[in-house]
């Protein structure tokens, strides 16, 4: 009992180690962006609407703001409850979005299926038998629209993020090199701050090809040194210059503030705004730490240390009202320090801009793996850390759009703007998005819900609603970038919807397949053809055109569909979902590869290699599982899966040994299965059969057994087996549709923008799916489709 009790002892210590260790690791990549804003506050915010008065007025009510704003947003509304709203652990706008489609039927993304409902990831916050039919999940379920417009308010704080990407990076590092306007005259200052920014900016967006791994150990300590440095900056002050500064923290100075200001205290909100910017990455970044690691960050280091940075430079402006004109970081600084922390500033602000910069690749990958972004190449800088990515294309666009916004603004005031319009319009977002997940995930009462968003609502949209007037002073940008990206994004989800649906009514059935023989000039040549698809059941339209064109195709036939699943993970066991096409003597069959929306997908070389095991795997299965009645009708007497109406059997194939003895276990059966929301119910999967294996890792290739037995399903297996192993000696061929979609006649001007120039021109400039596939050219054939939606 005592050794028991020792033990668990120990391994809460451990755990609580482990918190503690992933609490420092998260200072580097949470809390760099958030940590930087004292640098700009204050300047921002009395860059033109207010004046710093010998009353005091406005510095106390300024700092009132700050700390009922950094109290109520990131510490209660993030720490406390938009953290606890997780996907699996993970966080961030799409995290929040498929949590409520797989709690409500209003998801807009193709091949959906009642299997993927199976997988362990798709887990719901309450079991069915308990799931509360509330009127507001019935109300988005009946109306359509309200799928399109909770997509577009996705896709908006999407682009809001995006659009942060461009402007933490250049207001961080500016304001930080501003500092040298103390050390040189104006002229040279003048001269000096751009280049040295644009410079900084250039090498931080030319180092990214090397990963955020290769110096992520430097993150933590320079910010942990920062946030020690601005806390003890900030005691200095308060105890040197005025000990009651902590009196300002009074709600009350706020309504002083505001009545004495009145309209420029309200248009100057949008720079006292800045101090929350970055909290978003606290949610975003969730899974990478956890819950726990997070909120002891933010409550007992991070939060402390900024409001005694903001406390240090209020209590030093209150004393110092001759600087009124040019109030900045650096004028509260000791000037025998001012260099080691313009030092620190800078290298704090590229840690800060770097995870910005990280975030807005993982957000891009996301939407592109919900087909809500054109393919580009992604290329994961870290084969031990999940997430470290580059895209080569998204970091240069970047950096020449930080250039230019450097080089267009100059000044703090106009990328404070700018800044700050994006960071509340993604933080409004976040409240709506988590008050349906208080509704539909959480299941609580409405009223509650209404309370969160209208509380926290309220504050947004104040903040929101005085950085909407600078809309001509800098404002106008994220607007700009956000309208532009929206409609990229939602254009492309849009055509790619089409596409299915077209894929979906012009698919052929089974019957034409079995139909093609030797008597109408079909010949079967060596190797493995892999036809990939959108569709989820059916012959597709493409692989008929094929046919047709050229009457052959590979003696082994697999129908690969790669498809995103909303959810982030999709373990590596519960990855593949086979079945046949045909009969066994066919040897044809279908594969579902399902991702979820933060997985790595695989190159095509070890892709090639673990989908011909996993084949291997289910046709082992397929003629050692217990007989099934066979239909009437059916001529296939004796063969696995055998059914008349069309689709077989799939089932969910883990990676295992084949000396292994293997277990499995049937699940109860499925009806018919709805594959897309809006499209017709079909018969894509009849029964679902989970196949529990023991995971050995991948393997190169298989072995064919020697067939001991004289049972003839034995010897069919090994014949089949045997076939399979001869294809992949021969080569894989990887079919795939090389289309041209235009709009129908008598469509909308619109549409006709959309599909025939909007999208196609995106489709031309963007990776195509055989270099997204990684698919070798003399592998390639490609089959032109042209697709009339």
């Amino acid at each position: 009992m005592d050794y028991g009790n020792k033990k668990c002892k120990e391994n809460s210590k451990d755990s609580w180690r482990t918190t503690l260790v992933l609490a420092y690791q998260s200072l580097g990549i949470v809390y760099g962006d958030l940590s930087i804003s004292p640098i700009y506050v204050y300047k921002s915010t009395f860059a033109e609407d207010i004046r710093h008065s010998e009353t005091n007025e406005e510095i106390f009510g300024v700092l009132s703001f700050v700390f009922w704003t950094l109290t109520l947003v990131p510490l209660f509304k993030y720490v406390f409850i938009v953290l606890r709203a997780d996907d699996n652990g993970e966080g961030g706008t799409f995290a929040l979005y498929s949590s409520i489609c797989r709690h409500a039927k209003v998801s807009m993304l193709p091949n959906r299926q009642i299997a993927d409902e199976s997988l362990s990831t798709y887990k719901l916050k309450q079991p069915p038998e308990r799931e509360n039919r509330s009127k507001v999940k019935m109300l988005l379920e009946k109306h359509k629209p309200l799928h399109t417009a909770l997509l577009i308010l996705v896709l908006l704080g999407t682009c809001m993020v995006i659009g942060d990407g461009v402007l933490t990076p250049v207001i961080s590092v500016f304001s930080a090199v501003s500092g040298l306007e103390l050390s040189m005259s104006k002229k040279h200052h003048e001269y000096a701050v751009i280049p040295i920014t644009c410079v900084i900016l250039v090498c931080l967006f030319a180092l990214q090809h090397y990963g955020t791994h290769r110096v992520g150990s430097f993150f933590a300590p320079i910010v942990l040194l920062w946030l020690l440095c601005i806390s003890g900056l900030g005691l200095y002050n308060i105890f040197h210059w005025n000990q009651h500064i902590y009196k300002a923290l009074s709600p009350y100075y706020m309504y002083k503030f505001l009545k004495k200001t009145k309209k420029q205290g309200w248009m100057s909100l949008g720079g006292i705004l800045l101090c929350i910017t970055g909290s978003e990455a606290m949610f975003a970044d969730l899974g990478h730490f956890s819950y726990t690691a997070i909120q002891i960050a933010f409550t007992f280091l991070v939060y402390p240390a900024l409001i005694l940075g903001y406390m240090g430079q209020a209590a030093y402006l209150s004393k110092h009202h001759q600087i009124a004109h040019d109030i900045s970081y650096y004028v509260s600084v000791p000037e025998s320090i001012r260099w080691p922390v313009l030092v620190i500033a800078v290298l704090a602000s590229v840690v800060g801009s770097q995870a910005i910069i990280s975030g807005t690749f993982s957000i891009i990958n996301q939407s592109q793996s919900l087909g809500c972004f054109p393919r580009v190449k992604v290329v994961h800088t870290s084969d031990k850390k999940h997430g470290q990515i580059y895209i080569p294309e998204i970091n240069w666009i970047l950096m020449i759009l930080c250039i230019a916004v450097t080089v267009g603004f100059r000044d703090t005031k106009h990328m404070g703007n700018a800044s700050g319009l994006a960071v509340m319009a993604v933080m409004l977002v976040t409240t709506c998005l988590t008050s349906l997940v208080i509704i539909l995930c959480w299941h609580k009462p409405p009223i509650l819900a209404l309370c969160f968003l209208f509380f926290f609502g309220s504050i947004e949209l104040l903040y929101f609603s005085a950085s909407l007037v600078k809309f001509r002073e800098g404002a106008w940008l994220p607007i700009l970038l956000a309208l532009f990206l929206v409609t990229i994004m939602f254009v492309w989800h849009y055509a790619t919807t089409k596409k299915y649906e077209y894929d979906l009514q012009n698919k052929v059935s089974l019957e034409w397949l079995l139909a093609l023989g030797p008597s109408l000039g079909i010949s079967r040549v060596p190797g493995i053809g892999l036809v990939f698809t959108d569709l989820t059941s059916g012959i597709p339209a493409n692989f008929s055109r094929f046919v047709t064109n050229l009457p052959a195709f590979h003696r082994i036939l697999v129908f690969v569909c790669v498809k995103s699943v909303p959810v982030p993970f999709v373990p590596r066991a519960e990855r593949y979902l086979m079945g046949r096409v045909g009969p066994a003597s066919l040897r044809s069959y279908r594969c579902i590869v399902r991702y979820g929306y933060r997985d790595v997908h695989q190159d095509v070389d070890s892709f090639e290699t673990e989908l011909v095991n996993h084949i291997a795997e289910f046709i082992r299965y397929d003629w050692c599982r217990p007989e099934q009645t066979n239909d009437p009708g059916n001529d296939d007497e004796g063969l696995p899966s055998s059914r008349s109406s069309g689709e077989y059997r799939l089932a969910v194939i883990g990676s295992s040994d084949f000396s292994t003895s293997r277990a499995f276990e049937a699940e109860e059966s499925m009806q018919q299965v709805s594959v897309s929301v809006g499209f017709p119910t079909i018969d894509s999967i009849t029964d679902i059969v989970q196949m529990e294996t023991q995971n050995k890792g991948r393997r190169v290739t298989f072995a064919v057994d020697d067939a001991s037995s004289n049972d003839p399903k034995d010897l069919q297996m090994s014949e089949e087996l045997q076939d399979l192993l001869d294809a992949q000696q021969s080569g894989t061929a990887f079919i795939l549709g090389h289309s041209h979609v235009k709009a129908k006649q008598g469509s909308s001007v619109f549409k006709r923008l959309a599909i025939d120039f909007a999208y196609n021109f995106l489709r031309q400039n963007c990776r195509g799916p055989d270099v997204a596939l990684k698919v070798p050219p003399s592998s390639l054939l490609e089959v032109g489709m042209v697709y009339v939606v």
